[in-house]
C-alpha cells in the first residue's frame, strides 16, 4: 500500500495528540448524546434496556443475590459493567447505571475502530472518515447511550479488529493476546461473537509468517473458552448446557412456531436485514458500500472489508434459521422488531467510506471529507429523533408498557411499605420496571430468580404466604396462581389496564390470613 503525505505512522510524532483528540471528541460527542437521552426520558426506552438493569441490579439486590442472579439467556458483559453504578439507586431508576458503561464502551470502539483505519489505510484522511462516518450515526449514539448490548460488543469487535490487524504490521504476540480477551469479551455480549471466532482465528493465523497450524489451533482453542464457560455456566444452573438457545425463555422459544418473513427463505432473509441497514445506516452511506468495497478491491485493503461483513453474514443466516425475525416499517408486517440489529453493518459501511478516501488522488483528497457529511446527511434533512429507525423502535413499542409502569409505580409509591414484601415473576422482566421507577429495592421482591422460595409460594400460597403484596399480567404465572385456588389469601386490590397490554394485577393479601 502507498501512503501519501500526510499518511501517519505509528512512530508519527502528531499520533498521540490526535489519538488524544480523537479519545476526547468521543466522549464529548457521547456524553452530549446521553444527556439528551436522559433529558428527554429515553434510555429505558427499550424493553430489554430496563431487563439489562434490573438482572444486573439482582446480582448485588436480591433476596438470593449472586452468581446465580447473571441467568441463562442474556449473556453476561454487561450486567457485570453496570455492577459499579447500579447499586446506586438514582443511577438505577434513570437508566444512567447502564448508560455510563456504554458509553465508555462506544470511546472505545471509536477510538480503536479510528486506529485500526489508520493501520490499514495509512491514511490520516481515510482514518478521520470512518471515525466520523461510524460515530456520528443518530443510531448508534442512541444505543451508545442506553443500556442495550450492541455498541458493547462493537467495542469487542473494534478491539479485535485492531489487534488482527496491528499483528499482521508486526507480528507481536501481545495482539494474539488482545485478540483472544476481545473475542471473549464478545462472546459473552452477544451470540455472533461465537459466531467470529473461526474468522478471528483463520485471520491471526493468515497474517502470522510462522508457526501458522499451531497458532490456528492455540487462538481457535483459546477464543473458544468463552463459549464453553457459557455452555457449562448453563448447565450448572438448569441442567441443560444449551438453554440459552432452547429453553423456556430463549429467542427459540419466544418465537415459538409464529412464521416470520425470512423464515427459510435467503432472499427474504436478505431483504429485511437489508433494508435494516438502510434504516440504520442511512440509505447514502449503504449506497457508498459497495462502492468502497470495489475501491478496497484496487487498492488491495479488502481483507479488513470482508472480515467485518461476518457480522451482516450472521444475521441473515439468524432470520433464515434461527428465529430471529426482524421487522422493519416498510415491508409486512408493517412494524418496528430488531430492526436495531442493521446496526452491525455500521463498522462495513464506515470502513467502506473510508477506502473511498482512500482511493481517492492526492488532488480529490479534501472531497473525502463530504462522505461524512454525506453519510448523516438523511438526518441532517430530517432532524427529528422520529426519523432514527432505533429511537422510533424503542419509542413505539414501549408507549403501553411505559404508561402502566408509571401507574404501577405510582400505586406502589402510595401503597407500599417496607418490608411487606412483593411476590412477582422475574426481577429483570417488564414487570420490574415498576420496583426499579418506584425506587423499591429487589430484595422486597419474592421472583423466579429466588429458586426453592418462589415456587413454594406459587405452588401453595394458601401455606406459604410471606409478601403482602404481589404484581402480576393477567394471565402469567404468579396470576394463574393466586387466582386458581379459592383457598389464596390474596385478592385483586387494584388492577391497571393499558390499551394494546395486558392487564396488570396488584395483590394484596387478605389481613386475617397474615
Amino acid at each position: 500500500m502507498t501512503s501519501s503525505a500526510a499518511s501517519p505512522r505509528s512512530s508519527d510524532p502528531g499520533a498521540a495528540p490526535q489519538t488524544l483528540i480523537v479519545c476526547a471528541s468521543l466522549c464529548l460527542l457521547v456524553t452530549l448524546s446521553v444527556f439528551w437521552c436522559f433529558h428527554s426520558g429515553c434510555i429505558l426506552y427499550y424493553g430489554d434496556a430496563q431487563s439489562h438493569l434490573n438482572l444486573s441490579r439482582s446480582i448485588i439486590d436480591s433476596r438470593t443475590p449472586g452468581y446465580d442472579q447473571l441467568g441463562t439467556v442474556w449473556l453476561p458483559v454487561l450486567h457485570i459493567l453496570c455492577l459499579p453504578f447500579v447499586a446506586n439507586d438514582t443511577l438505577w431508576s434513570t437508566g444512567l447505571a447502564g448508560s455510563i458503561p456504554v458509553a465508555l464502551c462506544f470511546v472505545i470502539a471509536g477510538l480503536c475502530f479510528y486506529l485500526a483505519a489508520r493501520e490499514i489505510f495509512k491514511s490520516l484522511t481515510a482514518a478521520i472518515v470512518v471515525l466520523a462516518c461510524f460515530a456520528l450515526n443518530p443510531n448508534l449514539l442512541y444505543l451508545a447511550s442506553i443500556p442495550m448490548t450492541e455498541v458493547v460488543f462493537l467495542a469487542g469487535l473494534a478491539a479485535l479488529f485492531l489487534a488482527l490487524f496491528r499483528f499482521r504490521a508486526t507480528q507481536q504476540n501481545r495482539f494474539i493476546g488482545l485478540g483472544i480477551a476481545a473475542s471473549w469479551f464478545m462472546s459473552l455480549t452477544r451470540y455472533e461473537g461465537w459466531f467470529f471466532i473461526p474468522f478471528a482465528a483463520l485471520g491471526f493465523t493468515a497474517f502470522a509468517k510462522k508457526h501458522r497450524l499451531s497458532l490456528l489451533i492455540a487462538c481457535g482453542g483459546a477464543m473458544s473458552l468463552a463459549p464453553l464457560y457459557w455452555l457449562g455456566h448453563n448447565w450448572w444452573e438448569t441442567g441443560h448446557p444449551f438453554d440459552f438457545y432452547s429453553g423456556p425463555f430463549s429467542a427459540l422459544a419466544i418465537q415459538a412456531a409464529r412464521p416470520y418473513p425470512g423464515y427459510h427463505n435467503w432472499p427474504l432473509a436478505l431483504l429485511y436485514y437489508v433494508k435494516a441497514c438502510q434504516l440504520c445506516t442511512g440509505w447514502p452511506l449503504l449506497l457508498l458500500t459497495p462502492i468502497g468495497m470495489l475501491c478496497a478491491v484496487l487498492k488491495k485493503v479488502f481483507a479488513p472489508l470482508l472480515f467485518l461483513l461476518a457480522t451482516p453474514s450472521f444475521y441473515i443466516w439468524s432470520i433464515h434459521s434461527s428465529a430471529q425475525p426482524i421487522h422493519v416499517p416498510q415491508l409486512w408486517p408493517f412494524s418496528y422488531y430488531n430492526t436495531r440489529y442493521g446496526i452491525a453493518a455500521i463498522p462495513l459501511a464506515a470502513f467502506a467510506a473510508g477506502a473511498i478516501a482512500f482511493f481517492l488522488p492526492p488532488r480529490l483528497k479534501r472531497l473525502a471529507f463530504l462522505l461524512p457529511l454525506l453519510s448523516i446527511s438523511p438526518w441532517i434533512l430530517h432532524p427529528s429523533p422520529e426519523n432514527w429507525i432505533c429511537w422510533k423502535e424503542s419509542q413505539v413499542n414501549s408507549v403501553s408498557r411505559r404508561a402502566w409502569t408509571v401507574l404501577g409505580r405510582d400505586f406502589l409509591r402510595g401503597h407500599y411499605r417496607t418490608g411487606h414484601g412483593i411476590l412477582t415473576p422475574t426481577a429483570s422482566g417488564d414487570l420490574a420496571g415498576i420496583f426499579c421507577q418506584a425506587r423499591i429495592p429487589l430484595t422486597e421482591t419474592l421472583n423466579e430468580g429466588n429458586g426453592p422460595a418462589w415456587f413454594a409460594a406459587t405452588s401453595r400460597p394458601d401455606i406459604l404466604h410471606p409478601n403482602l403484596w404481589a404484581v402480576a399480567q393477567q394471565g402469567d404465572f404468579v396470576s394463574i396462581a393466586l387466582n386458581r385456588d379459592p383457598r389464596s389469601p390474596y385478592r385483586i386490590d387494584h388492577i391497571i389496564q393499558v390499551e394494546d397490554a395486558p392487564t396488570l394485577e396488584i395483590f394484596r393479601r387478605n389481613a386475617g390470613r397474615q
